[in-house]
């Protein structure tokens, strides 16, 4: 019988330090072309202002390395969900025997999202980075400013950590919370700044190019629509730009489709994937690792989550 797994399963089952590596193996073997993946399929609901997204991932067992994989998420986007008390994503992943297709576990994915997201951050900072980095400029005061701070601390250690939102009182709660300096501006928080997360629901840059000092690493994870941009597009062409897929960047990352279409950069300024075997070229050189988040990340990481519930005896069959 299929397993059911809470949120509280999966926090109480995944730690960040073994997300990361899973993350690490998974992108890995994605960019190896070992994965069967297509581009996620989203659906517009244009009268709801939300969107629905559907997920598969196959990973074929790799001798002394993967164990096979099947599954799919299912994710909602509703920023409205903000208003009722709500998180704005929610998702559900479900995990099928690759020998039979037979439904093996279905693991609620909000937290996987929200984590597995960070995880994958923090796999492009332990490669683009510069070793040195310490300060952390997080532009964003959500979910995903929490994790991306909890995943950044395991890879690199930081001196300063600056935060800035649009929303004000948010920006003060998550400075309390998370011991991380307020700033009163988007430009304050980024200037000097070594390692740069931009994790905000905003559809316009809310960076420039003239805030950021070379050798900064940035990580762009909030705009994923190709009508979306975080970045303004002179600091996308300035940069070396890595993405998770190619293929998903080209037609889905504002940031990229928007300044390839107004002539400003073309497909070739990709420099590579982050699962390839990658790595900052000069010390002033600025990176930019944009995320969209992939399937065999959420299959990754649920299978994971699954691993270790049996191993304790976790969860409920359904």
């Amino acid at each position: 019988m299929p397993l059911l797994l809470t949120e509280a399963d999966v926090r109480s089952l995944v730690a960040m330090p073994d997300l990361i590596a899973a993350m690490e193996t998974a992108l890995a073997a994605f960019s190896s072309g070992s994965v069967v993946q297509p581009v996620r399929t989203v659906l517009d609901l244009a009268d709801r202002h939300a969107f629905f997204g559907v997920m598969p991932s196959y990973i074929p067992s790799i001798p002394g390395s993967l164990e096979a994989k099947l599954g799919a998420k299912l994710v909602t986007v509703y920023h409205s969900n903000l208003e009722r008390g709500l998180p704005s994503h929610l998702a559900t992943i479900l995990l099928f025997d690759p020998e039979t297709g037979a439904l093996q576990a279905i693991v609620d994915g909000r937290y996987i999202t929200e984590a597995r997201t960070a995880a994958v951050s923090a796999v492009s900072a332990k490669k683009l980075a510069r070793k040195d980095s310490r300060i952390l400029a997080i532009l964003g005061s959500g979910v995903q400013a929490r994790s991306h701070l909890e995943a950044l601390n395991c890879v690199l250690k930081f001196d300063e950590i600056r935060v800035w939102s649009p929303t004000q009182q948010n920006c003060k709660n998550f400075a309390t919370e998370m011991q991380a300096i307020a700033k009163p501006s988007a430009t304050e928080t980024v200037r000097d700044a070594d390692v740069i997360a931009l994790v905000t629901a905003s559809p316009t840059p809310v960076i420039h190019s003239e805030w950021v000092k070379p050798g900064a690493h940035i990580m762009a994870v909030g705009a994923c629509r190709p009508t979306q941009r975080e970045m303004d597009p002179e600091l996308v062409a300035r940069s070396s730009l890595y993405v998770d897929s190619r293929a998903a960047a080209l037609k889905e990352a504002g940031d990229i489709v928007m300044a390839i279409n107004e002539g400003r950069i073309s497909a070739d300024h990709i420099v590579g994937e982050i699962g390839e075997s990658v790595s900052r070229k000069t010390s002033d050189e600025i990176t930019i690792f944009k995320s969209l988040g992939l399937a065999v990340e959420d299959v990754a990481a649920a299978h994971l989550a699954v691993t270790r519930a049996r191993q304790q005896a976790k969860g409920a069959t359904v």
